[in-house]
């Protein structure tokens, strides 16, 4: 099942969107950050355009309008970013709303369907990794 994956800035304004694929209707919070970040750490790292846009930017980046631009097309860890993007949660780094209700914990299930928008809702810069 493909749902919408929105990034939204606290203003309300979205600045990125994309699909996932869920095999099942049942997912956790947890499930819906791990399974994002993994899609753009694996997007970027067969890519190799150098610059990432994600919802971790790597550390030694340098910030551009487009994205965060690695040198020399460094390898990403998806498994570290997902850690990173994890313990932000955790700490209010950012929110995740699905169809407009707030989640707030990694355990919270969330039952998907076609129609199903996924927001998240950054609160300050998430680097790391």
């Amino acid at each position: 099942m493909s749902i919408a994956i929105v990034d939204e800035k606290i203003t309300g304004e979205i600045s990125e969107v994309m699909q996932l694929i869920f095999n099942t209707e049942l997912v956790t919070v947890r499930d819906v950050i791990a399974r994002r970040v993994t899609l753009e750490v694996e997007n970027y790292n067969t890519q190799r355009t150098g610059f990432f846009n994600g919802l971790v930017e790597p550390n030694h980046t340098e910030k551009l309008l487009n994205g965060s631009q690695l040198k020399n097309h460094q390898h990403i860890d998806a498994d570290k970013q997902i850690a990173i993007a994890l313990t932000a949660f955790e700490k209010n780094g950012f929110f995740i709303l699905v169809d407009n209700k707030q989640f707030e914990h990694l355990d919270d299930e969330i039952i998907v369907a076609k129609t199903t928008t996924i927001s998240f809702v950054k609160l300050t810069p998430l680097v790391g990794g």
